[in-house]
């Protein structure tokens, strides 16, 4: 069937298959990993990560703890750049705007019915609102990815759009949940449907019911990334997540980052790696010796 969606996809010229795309993925980290593994990179990955904490255990306390470990953070290590954002449910947007006192720190929320997306599109809208009327300054939703794979691309792309106009200023970032697409076409096709709805990143994974991020995923999203960039002119970000957690493991997703789309990606307003346990880790590789702050 020939729709604008479809047209949209038909467009890339992005062909690789999912064999190909593994091989190329293993050809990058064996010819550039090391290159890449170095104190410089590493400072610079502790600048990308959304510090973030999705929990049932949540609560206006814990996150308060959580944001002064951040603000303790620049006291504390005052020659390195803190993490990029901190990441919470919706409800904790105020929380985290009253203590945070950072300003080069921004907030980030799940919002749309996280992890799942299964909720009535007017909650989604009603939530990312509130959350933004909160202080977010970024907002996380995932990809309707059972429309997805019905191949109701009209209804995944309107619900991304109504909440790229619900995030007003904020930025929005799409979770392909690239572990419940599986194949790198499908993979394609959700990176250009949220695009051409408004995306401003493409994140991985939620962390949560699906494998988290694999770098085969990160590699498909860049290529769709720098395509689109070439077709338009604006740049769409890139965000790992889920099972993210060592060191080694974010100097890899840099790579294949810096491999594909170039230097003028290697900054936190378009490299993110959302997170828990992985700065502790590179703060660890930084300092030379185990540590945990946050």
């Amino acid at each position: 069937m020939s729709d604008k969606y479809n047209d949209a996809i038909a467009k890339s010229t992005f062909l690789e298959d999912d064999a190909t795309v593994a091989a190329s993925v293993e050809k990058i980290i064996a010819e550039h990993f090391e290159e890449n593994n170095n104190l410089d990179v590493w400072k610079f990955l502790l600048n990308t990560i959304d510090l973030t904490t999705l929990s049932a255990t949540d609560s206006p306390v814990s996150v308060s703890n959580f944001v002064e470990r951040v603000n303790a953070f620049d006291e504390e290590y005052p020659m390195l750049n803190n993490v990029a954002a901190i990441c919470t449910y919706p409800n904790f947007a105020q929380v985290v705007r009253a203590v945070l006192e950072v300003s080069k720190v921004d907030i980030a929320c799940v919002s749309g019915g996280f992890p799942s997306s299964q909720t009535f599109n007017e909650v989604k809208i009603a939530e990312t609102a509130l959350a933004v009327d909160g202080g977010a300054d970024e907002i996380d939703i995932v990809l309707n990815v059972g429309n997805f794979l019905d191949g109701d691309y009209e209804a995944v792309c309107d619900e991304i759009a109504e909440q790229k106009a619900a995030c007003r200023d904020a930025r929005l970032k799409v979770i392909l949940e690239t572990g419940a697409l599986k194949t790198v076409e499908n993979i394609k096709a959700a990176s250009i449907l949220s695009m051409y709805s408004g995306a401003d990143f493409l994140k991985t994974s939620t962390g949560k019911e699906f494998p988290g991020a694999s770098l085969e995923a990160a590699y498909v999203m860049a290529k769709c990334i720098k395509e689109y960039y070439e077709q338009t002119g604006v740049m769409v970000g890139f965000k790992a997540a889920g099972g993210v957690r060592t060191t080694d493991e974010a100097v890899k997703y840099y790579t294949v980052i810096k491999e594909v789309l170039g230097e003028k990606w290697l900054t936190n307003e378009y490299f993110r790696i959302g997170a828990s346990s992985l700065a502790n880790s590179v703060l660890s590789s930084i300092l030379g010796q185990p540590t945990k702050f946050f």
